[in-house]
């Protein structure tokens, strides 16, 4: 099995590789407050941050680098996802089970919109812990389902709808679950306003208007492409013995992918881990399921090809999806010491390799407006926190300071807001590219 498990890892290396020369927006986030951590910073105190600690903490554990580390890190964190599946199959059923459950999760975890799969974000870093915390609970080991699912919650709060699939009725299950939440005692209400009331905001306060017709397209579209997983679950389901612990652990997972009516693509990963195991079942027994792996396999394999002919030939990518991303690269090759950058481009953080020179990586706490409409809409849905935190940016000095923002929302450039323009008048622009104003602090 270990052979299995090496072959796998190479296989998830050799496709990420491909994206080696990319920084995709959700993981500069989790980089640029990484590295600020590196420099001594105190998470949620001297940096505000609105996702829960393991996040940015596993961008940590390799230093937060870019390029081929930040692409083994990645493929690492796939196979050890991929091996829980196993182990959790393997322990329901057999060894032909378990090469099927971490043989497909790895297979989904690569061939996918690339912008989600690539990314090791919260809900995909969900994705072995609730394995192993129902497998616990399911085993009646209280005290590890509550700790696995205790560190669940500092990964995404999205675990708090999961719990009932992990929970047993003991005190052991609870001091479990308790334990890990204490490390954030010294910053308790730093981190009670940024994750969660921040958010709670969010959540209720969704761009989506018609959220019951968007949600079931786009949820008819991620069934299509995963059609192997679905009709898989369903002929499991038909003669599973325990088939009330399956429905409830899949009907929490879509409670939680639809928490916030946005229904992205990263959100139905949390449907994975049961949908997965359910297959692996039905796989090892109906092999043509697998024949249905060519459908997502023929619509993103493509691209992988495309990266990898690419980075052999050291020309740049010709690619819709990374035009943002390139224009961040070409704004943070002119900036040359501390970098405020207005807008949610965090991955200029990590392309300038510059500190953070505010506690903010990110304008949405100052402008109240959120990211997912910032480019289109200037109507805020905080007023009165992006005030209050207006007053700490300018008290900062940020040597640099990058506008990602106001080239696509005029209404929303840095310039326009009356409480930072006396503090802009310290800055003068000195370039431009087409998605952003560059800043520099006059001698």
């Amino acid at each position: 099995m270990r052979r299995f498990y090496a072959a796998l890892f190479a296989l998830v290396l050799a496709a990420r590789l491909c994206h080696s020369g990319i920084v995709w927006v959700e993981e500069g986030y989790a980089l640029a407050a990484a590295r600020e951590m590196l420099a001594g910073k105190t998470l949620y105190a001297d940096i505000w941050f609105d996702k829960p600690p393991l996040f940015p903490g596993f961008y940590l554990l390799f230093g937060a680098l870019t390029g081929v580390p930040l692409r083994i890190a990645g493929a690492l964190f796939v196979t050890l996802s991929a091996w829980s599946l196993g182990r959790f199959a393997r322990s329901l059923w057999g060894e032909t089970e378990e090469r099927f459950a971490a043989a497909i999760l790895a297979f989904f975890l690569t061939f996918g919109i690339p912008a989600t799969v690539m990314v090791i974000g919260p809900d995909l870093m969900l994705i072995p812990l609730q394995a192993a915390a129902v497998l616990a609970a399911w085993r009646g080991n209280a005290l590890a389902a509550g700790l696995v699912a205790g560190f669940g919650m500092l990964i995404n709060g999205k675990m708090l709808f999961l719990l009932p699939a992990c929970f047993v009725a003991r005190p052991l299950w609870v001091a479990g679950f308790v334990a890990p939440q204490l490390i954030l005692l010294p910053v308790a209400r730093e981190y009670w306003l940024e994750v969660w009331a921040w958010g709670m905001m969010y959540s209720r306060d969704t761009f989506v208007t018609d959220a019951l017709g968007e949600g079931l397209k786009r949820t008819l579209n991620w069934a299509g492409f995963h059609v192997s997983i679905a009709a898989g679950a369903i002929f499991t389901l038909r003669t599973e013995p325990n088939k009330r612990r399956w429905l409830l652990w899949i009907a929490l997972a879509a409670l939680a992918m639809i928490a916030g009516f946005r229904f992205f693509p990263r959100y139905y990963f949390l449907l994975l881990p049961p949908l997965v195991l359910l297959a692996a079942r039905a796989a090892s027994s109906r092999r043509w399921l697998i024949c249905l792996l060519m459908i997502p396999l023929i619509r993103f394999g493509p691209r992988y090809v495309t990266l990898a002919a690419d980075l052999a030939q050291g020309r740049p990518h010709q690619w819709a999806d990374l035009a943002m991303e390139q224009d961040s690269r070409a704004a943070a090759q002119h900036i040359r010491g501390s970098l405020f950058v207005w807008g949610y481009r965090p991955e200029i953080y990590a392309l300038a390799g510059r500190p953070a020179a505010t506690m903010f990586l990110d304008s949405q706490p100052l402008t109240g407006v959120l990211a997912d409409r910032h480019l289109t809409s200037s109507v805020p849905t905080a007023p009165n926190l992006a005030a209050e935190n207006q007053v700490k940016l300018v008290q900062s000095k940020p040597d640099w300071i990058v506008d990602g923002l106001g080239p696509y929302n005029p209404k929303l450039a840095i310039t326009e807001f009356p409480d930072l323009r006396e503090w802009m008048e310290h800055y003068e622009e000195v370039h431009r590219t087409g998605g952003t104003i560059v800043y520099r602090r006059k001698p």
